[in-house]
């Protein structure tokens, strides 16, 4: 991937001694267009960074993630269909706020993340990401989660009540709710997967507001049978 003009690969340590010239300047500096920046965290393959580009080239969309053989598929998929409002940042999620600057960032998407039943600061909408995720949005900034996990979803609802973020849509079953429209239908690798065993797919979209402090939920939530096998021999209970 070092190849391709739309994908950075920034290691920590060349963060420390250069920087990221384009913080704050993605629109000036790499967009042909400008306009609202859209953030994929942990984006995997790409797909929803690549489906949504297609569908919103008024808007630019940036896939996220520290694995770059996935990201391959996703980088090759935009370059080969001339998206020029897409690009793919290998990072870690811990150090976005080094990429972009504060209210740099209208949206971001968290599609079926590991929900780190076990590891609250691991979990991708847990607290200390809100404060993360806060350094980075535009006031108004909006966060998609898209999950198959019960766990995820629930715990995701509770931190949302308790810091009183406003939540604009919310269904535990996307596809028999009647909101699975033309943005939400797109599917990842891993969701086709989830759907083929019969699970249900979550969504909820909700404004992260900034707060002064950050409550983190105190709640007992059961955790996902399924989730203690392997990825790939996954077996429903």
């Amino acid at each position: 991937m070092s190849g391709y003009p739309h994908v950075f690969q920034y290691p920590f340590s060349v963060l420390q001694e250069k920087g990221f010239e384009m913080k704050g300047r993605w629109n000036e500096l790499f967009f042909r267009k400008k306009g609202p920046i859209v953030l994929e965290l942990g984006c995997g393959k790409g797909e929803y960074t690549v489906g949504l580009a297609q569908r919103f080239p008024d808007k630019n969309f940036i896939g996220i993630d520290i694995k770059g053989a996935r990201m391959w598929s996703g980088a090759k998929q935009a370059l080969e269909k001339q998206l020029s409002n897409v690009a793919f940042l290998r990072t870690h999620i811990e150090l976005i706020h080094a990429f972009f600057a504060p209210g740099e960032v209208s949206e971001i998407w968290i599609t079926f993340p590991d929900p780190q039943m076990n590891k609250v600061n691991k979990r991708m909408t847990s607290t200390r990401f809100m404060k993360l995720y806060r350094e980075i949005l535009n006031t108004n900034g909006l966060i998609h989660l898209k999950t198959d996990s019960h766990f995820m979803f629930t715990y995701t609802r509770e931190m949302i009540k308790a810091n009183r973020f406003p939540v604009e849509v919310e269904t535990d079953d996307l596809y028999h709710s009647g909101l699975a429209d033309e943005i939400l239908s797109i599917q990842t690798f891993y969701e086709q997967q989830w759907l083929s065993r019969g699970l249900s797919i979550k969504y909820i979209r909700f404004v992260c507001e900034p707060r002064e402090t950050y409550i983190e939920p105190d709640v007992n939530i059961e955790p996902d049978a399924y989730r203690s096998f392997n990825r790939n021999h996954l077996h429903v209970v």
